[in-house]
């Protein structure tokens, strides 16, 4: 991945460079050496140094995303996403600042946690790589944003489903129901819809309301024909003397429409 320009600040506990006033290209060559050499602490002390000595120059503007992208690539992403942010206020425009914004997305993106962990990070991804779609649809940048993009809206979804599932299993049907219809009306094109659907049939029946369970699963049905989750929809409905049937009156039609 090519790294673009500004500094960041120095991490805790890292040591910094004893201040001797030195030329900026001399400065900025030996931050790429190190750099090069994967180095990549010495590189963003390096860069930031740029800034130090010389901030008003051409090559502080540089150095300061140089020093974003070397801070993300030792995993610091706090202080990445930082002077990356200091960029985009600094300069707004141009194809610096579409990288600085997807920077700061990859920062939060590489934090994502298990689905049982708060999901924070995720929500953060989510808005910044909804940000640099937004922003650069065209930049070189979206196609990778619009990839992981996908992946983060499925980790929510799968949070949303987790839940939803220790509910079930608590036998708190209405806690369970909401956590699966957050799936159906939010993360529709997820990998979870399939399942999301078949739990609202199994919590509405548990309920005794017949008419949203036939709904999910006549929806889930005609959607996901070769699924399991149909299958064993059908079988609990069976089993009670039903058979999936729409109500297009339900929330659970009208949040399908309002997406297909």
């Amino acid at each position: 991945m090519a790294a673009l320009v500004l500094a960041g600040c120095s991490s805790d506990g890292e040591e910094e460079i004893a201040y001797e006033e030195r030329p900026v290209e001399a400065i900025y060559n030996k931050a790429l050496d190190y750099l090069e050499a994967g180095d990549y602490r010495r590189a963003a002390a390096e860069f930031d140094e740029v800034e130090r000595q010389h901030p008003y120059s051409v090559w502080a503007r540089r150095a300061m995303l140089m020093a974003a992208y070397t801070y993300y690539k030792i995993n610091e992403y706090d202080t990445a996403i930082l002077a990356a942010q200091r960029f985009i206020a600094l300069y707004p425009g141009g194809d610096e600042a579409a990288y600085a914004h997807y920077l700061v997305a990859l920062s939060y993106y590489e934090r994502i946690s298990d689905v049982r962990r708060d999901q924070k990070i995720t929500e953060q991804a989510y808005a910044a790589l909804l940000e640099v779609l937004r922003r650069y649809p065209d930049s070189k940048y979206s196609r990778d944003a619009q990839l992981k993009l996908e992946l983060t809206i499925d980790h929510l979804a799968g949070k949303e489903m987790e839940i939803g599932r220790y509910y079930l299993n608590q036998r708190n049907y209405l806690a369970a129901i909401n956590r699966f219809r957050a799936v159906i009306e939010n993360y529709q094109t997820t990998t979870h819809t399939p399942e999301a659907l078949h739990r609202l049939t199994e919590a509405y029946l548990s309920l005794g309301i017949a008419p949203e369970a036939q709904t999910a699963a006549a929806v889930l049905g005609h959607n996901f024909p070769g699924s399991r989750w149909y299958e064993d929809s059908y079988t609990l409905l069976a089993g009670k003397g039903l058979e999936p049937k729409e109500n297009e009156a339900s929330w659970i039609s009208q949040a399908w429409k309002s997406v297909f």
